[in-house]
């Protein structure tokens, strides 16, 4: 979540007329994340409730992708995922306009984002991804990867002879990384709709029970096994990527395996994949390094935490811990 567009209250004001939302009481942007604009939304009276979250979809997401989302949130729902859905304004439409961008009011969900989980509550995290795999199982939407590993040269490219801004060695490690993943990528695992993008602050959670998967912005049709090395590179580290916790691994693996086996050739591929998930959360947050702008209402995440990552899954000592 960030602030890229900003909008008056009296632009929200008139935004929401069109709902069932009540009086606007306040809004404030959230600076967290890096790809779209979001406000905290509050309103007095209606009928649909009296917090919301307004995302303007900026940089990345393709407006074309939106009824895909849409309606992928609204299938988790009635699969009885913990999910937030889009509210129809009084038309029953989902995805609007304000200040020249989509935008779609969404559900708020109670819960918190975790900065440093517990085994328990990774546990919980990989329970909720397998049982999001479970659950679309009978989606019928698709969408290709548009940050898989066809995407990831052209991203190395647009920092090119600017990588010394972030760190002196973090062209030769992706250079090197980059063209060996391409040349060993697997390609026969079995496929879903995938969140892509499962991170702690994605995940929100009451004590050690998981009270919403939020951001399904990157989610897409890719290896099951993916989204998990994805998830994996995100919570069994340390923020900064230096240290790595065996204990949330341990948890978040189980949790995935305690809903959803994972066949031989998904167990082989996890250390690759695991390096294919650093490197793609390198190149992203190394691509937004050097092009976010100054004036943008933004926290912009450090790539290395991404490259110590990669430097650790491409240790083969290391490949065992997914076995």
């Amino acid at each position: 979540m960030a602030v890229y567009t900003h909008v008056s209250a009296e632009m929200m004001a008139r935004f929401l007329d069109d709902y069932d939302t009540g009086e606007l009481i306040s809004f404030k942007g959230i600076a967290e994340g890096v790809e779209n604009s979001n406000f905290l939304v509050e309103t007095r009276g209606g009928q649909d409730g009296h917090r919301f979250i307004l995302t303007l979809y900026e940089k990345r997401v393709d407006p074309g992708d939106l009824p895909f989302f849409m309606a992928l949130l609204d299938h988790l729902a009635m699969r009885g995922c913990r999910v937030p859905r889009a509210i129809a304004d009084r038309q029953g439409v989902q995805i609007r306009e304000l200040a020249g961008r989509p935008a779609c009011l969404i559900d708020f969900l109670e819960g918190i984002s975790l900065s440093a989980p517990t085994p328990a509550q990774a546990s919980a995290a990989g329970i909720a991804l397998a049982d999001l795999h479970l659950a679309v199982a009978d989606f019928s939407g698709t969408r290709p990867n548009s940050m898989g590993l066809a995407a990831w040269r052209d991203l190395a490219e647009r920092c090119a002879g600017q990588w010394q801004q972030i760190d002196s060695g973090l062209e030769q490690l992706v250079s090197t990384e980059l063209s060996d993943l391409e040349a060993h990528w697997p390609g026969d695992l079995p496929q879903s709709v995938i969140h892509a993008d499962l991170f702690p602050d994605n995940v929100l959670m009451l004590g050690d029970r998981v009270s919403g998967l939020i951001d399904f912005y990157f989610s897409c049709t890719d290896a099951r096994a993916y989204d998990l090395a994805i998830t994996h590179s995100a919570w069994c580290f340390s923020n900064d990527g230096r240290n790595f916790d065996t204990s949330l691994s341990d948890a978040l693996l189980q949790g995935y395996r305690s809903r959803l086996a994972l066949d031989d050739a998904e167990t082989a591929a996890l250390p690759i994949l695991a390096r294919g998930a650093a490197l793609r959360f390198t190149l992203s947050r190394a691509y937004d390094w050097i092009n976010t702008p100054a004036d943008a209402l933004v926290t912009r995440k450090d790539p290395m935490a991404f490259a110590r990552r990669l430097a650790f899954y491409s240790d083969p000592a290391n490949a065992r811990l997914f076995a």
